[in-house]
């Protein structure tokens, strides 16, 4: 991950906002990225956060005044510093290439130097729970040098990720009782427990965790905030903030605004923020879900700012069909027979290859058509899509006819591919008569193979996904034909966007 200076400032400001306690932003003795960050993020006025200057200990043989990274982080001008230090003695040893002693001494005189100086001190013992299982003597010893230092706060770092819960548990309560400086613990996922061991790190006795938004950190990540966050104050009934528990209504849209600073797509199965954390799909579950949403949902979507969304496919039920006809607007009644049809036209079309789950610009059409709200708006007479390859060029060419009312519009275009070309010829062929379609962008595209499976001549499965710049949906087509499901897919996305656009009486 790499984020630029405007992207690290404009999060910074974002966790201020969400009430984040400390922001830890950027090690300024390593680049001169981060020297101006911590120039400029004093610019920001933060409300409710305070930035820290992350560094590590002095280097082996050279005193604390005359060290450049120490130095550094007194010249970052931040109140409060982390620093690292080894704790394992395999890596004092083996990677640092020094004495047990040397090492006790490097994290004495660092803390000390910063303390010195009046600065607020966290020291993170690096790989302190690999240490404490081989040596646990001496990591134990690393930590009291840096208490007898002035440290403010020990943070216990599993840096590799693979301590299991329980001895997690038992390691932490025990440094928690036998030291009374405040202890802290830094997570990292390797082995898919980072947010348990964090919460288990509290119950221990920690008061303080490290993390990141949406886990995001090296190898398999860190913890994962988001996760953390409600858990401690909707579950725990523990405050992570001076802000009230209401803010977690944001939680979602801070997760969603850091996947879109790095230009990544939202886990949809992230717990609490996922689009899919409140998502249900088996006809049992919606039914339940209706009558007393409690029975399948650990919390209320709306706390954290997410949605509650109900899925049809092969294994809906009725009361899949009229939770997703409520939502799209429609009124249905569960004795109306439009259910049944509807419920037999899923298995039908997902028997073909179809997935409905997640594409709800085909699942509107398919709900207006049976219950008679649909009304044509154009039709596609003919298509035609040509790929050519040239003197090692390459060009495509789409042509297409459509009817609008009494009138048919014929019309030539070129793309960097077949399906772009097909795209352009119909855009261009229903935007002098449809000039809203002009808003809609495609986003995705995304190619598989349908059920039954019979090498090339096996039907193909295509999902595009449109956006408007405020809502997106998702059309899929099926055929053995990649460009006929293509055509099918990208004709029901604007068909979609006209057919809700009449709905709300904008057209």
């Amino acid at each position: 991950m790499i984020f630029s200076l405007q992207d690290k400032l404009r999060i910074t400001s974002r966790l201020d906002e969400f009430g984040v306690q400390y922001i830890e932003g950027g090690w300024p003795g390593s680049n001169p990225k981060d020297e101006e960050y911590f120039r400029r993020v004093k610019d920001l006025s933060l409300k409710n956060s305070e930035v820290v200057a992350f560094g590590s200990t002095r280097r082996c043989g050279i005193n604390p005044s005359e060290d450049s990274n120490l130095n550094a982080l007194l010249e970052s001008g931040t109140r409060t510093v982390t620093i690292f230090g080894k704790s394992w003695d395999l890596h004092v040893e083996s990677v640092l290439k020094t004495t047990l002693q040397s090492n006790l001494e490097m994290v004495y005189d660092s803390v000390k130097y910063l303390k010195d100086h009046g600065l607020k001190v966290f020291f993170d013992a690096e790989h302190f729970y690999d240490g404490y299982r081989y040596n646990r003597e001496y990591a134990l010893s690393v930590l009291k040098t840096a208490v007898e230092a002035g440290a403010d706060l020990v943070v216990l770092c599993d840096t590799n990720g693979g301590t299991l819960p329980h001895t997690f548990f038992e390691v932490t309560k025990e440094v928690a009782s036998s030291i009374k400086t405040p202890v802290g613990v830094h997570c990292h996922n390797d082995a898919g427990v980072a947010v348990a061991n964090s919460l288990l790190a509290v119950m221990a006795g920690a008061n303080h965790i490290q993390g990141t938004i949406n886990g995001i950190g090296e190898r398999c990540g860190n913890a994962d905030l988001v996760q953390i966050i409600p858990a401690l104050e909707l579950k725990m009934g523990i405050p992570t903030s001076e802000l009230p528990r209401e803010r977690l209504k944001f939680l979602k849209s801070l997760s969603l605004y850091v996947y879109e600073v790095l230009h990544m797509h939202p886990d949809p199965y992230q717990p609490y923020v996922g689009e899919n954390a409140f998502a249900h799909k088996g006809g049992v579950h919606v039914d339940a879900v209706l009558k007393n949403c409690v029975a399948y949902e650990h919390i209320s979507p709306e706390d954290v700012g997410n949605l509650r969304l109900f899925s049809v496919s092969e294994l809906s039920g009725k009361a899949n069909i009229l939770a997703k006809a409520k939502e799209f607007g429609f009124k249905v009644n569960k004795d109306d027979p439009v259910v049944n049809r509807l419920l037999n036209k899923i298995k039908e079309l997902e028997f073909q290859g179809y997935q409905l789950e997640g594409a709800d610009g085909t699942l509107y059409l398919l709900m207006s058509k049976e219950i008679g709200t649909y009304k044509k708006l154009f039709s596609v007479l003919q298509w035609r899509t040509i790929s050519e390859s040239r003197d090692g060029g390459f060009s495509a060419e789409s042509s297409i006819k459509v009817k609008v009312g009494d009138r048919e519009i014929f019309v030539i275009s070129e793309g960097n591919g077949p399906v772009n070309a097909q795209d352009r010829a119909l855009r261009k062929a229903m935007s002098e008569l449809f000039p809203e379609i002009n808003r809609i962008q495609l986003i995705n595209y995304k190619v598989s193979i349908a059920e039954a499976a019979q090498g090339t001549a096996s039907a193909v499965r295509t999902f595009i996904e449109f956006s408007d710049g405020e809502t997106n949906w998702i059309t899929v087509g099926v055929s053995t034909n990649i460009l006929e499901a293509s055509k099918t897919a990208l004709i029901d996305g604007y068909d979609y966007y006209l057919q809700r656009l009449r709905a709300q009486g904008q057209n």
